[in-house]
């Protein structure tokens, strides 16, 4: 299976990084997909994709909670990594919106998520979206760009029925399904039961939102099988059926993982 949304190359798992490559391939985690952050975070998480090589894989972008007074120079340096034709990263991510502390910054982080998308078009790439508090400024925007042919993720997705149709009326995109799927409380099980598995990926997003049985404790990789024992149960198929079709799902997005 895959983990596409996994911040293993951040500082909670300096003591331990390799061991949690282990673990995850002990798990059957066939590879992980890394999200950056900011322009510190380029270095180290291509430090890990060169540490475990074909397994780990790079994306590129500047989240929206990262946007600062120099939005635009940081974006400026990393497009000039795009241009590189040999350039490893296989997505624009993690890139969005995100009102829910402070929604001060509401233009600039949309200048930035317009820009990033622009760049899912002009190097052919997928994002990988992260939206909270900001729902219908986001699907706002994606529709101006409906007609080129945009893939990705909708990363740690836990709306209402309506929101996830909403996305998913973006024919290319997938919902990225976490560790809210097995909370006790979550409506998301219910949501799911009406969406296609075939519109769903698997993520951690760790080291946060640690699934059952492991809620509260630093995320790991390895865990996503937690995610898929829940996705089992809630289409009654089996875990390999998630597991076969999920990673169908991944390759079909992220056309530059060595499949």
């Amino acid at each position: 299976m895959t983990d596409t949304h996994s911040h293993i190359y951040g500082t909670e798992f300096d003591e331990d990084r390799m061991l949690v490559i282990e673990r995850a391939q002990r798990a059957g985690v066939e590879r992980i997909l890394l999200p950056n952050i900011n322009a510190r975070t380029i270095a180290p998480m291509l430090a890990l994709c060169q540490a475990c090589p074909g397994y780990c894989y790079p994306m590129l972008g500047l989240h929206p909670e990262d946007v600062a007074d120099d939005y635009r120079q940081v974006l400026d340096r990393m497009e000039e990594l795009l241009t590189d034709a040999g350039h490893p990263y296989i997505a624009v991510g993690e890139v969005g919106l995100d009102f829910y502390w402070d929604a001060s910054r509401a233009g600039q982080q949309l200048d930035a998520f317009v820009r990033q998308v622009e760049w899912a078009v002009r190097y052919k790439l997928p994002l990988v979206i992260h939206s909270r508090s900001a729902h219908a400024q986001l699907v706002q925007t994606l529709r101006q760009y409906a007609a080129e042919g945009l893939t990705g993720i909708f990363h740690c997705f836990g709306g209402t029925l309506e929101e996830a149709r909403e996305l998913l009326a973006f024919d290319g995109f997938v919902l990225g399904i976490g560790g809210i799927s097995t909370f006790r409380k979550s409506p998301l099980p219910e949501v799911l039961r009406h969406i296609p598995l075939q519109r769903i990926v698997l993520e951690t997003d760790s080291p946060y939102l640690a699934p059952v049985p492991y809620r509260g404790k630093r995320n790991e990789s390895a865990y996503v099988v937690e995610v898929a024992r829940k996705l089992a149960d809630i289409y009654n198929v089996s875990v390999q059926e998630v597991e076969n079709v999920t990673n169908d799902n991944v390759k079909r997005i992220f056309s530059r993982i060595k499949c």
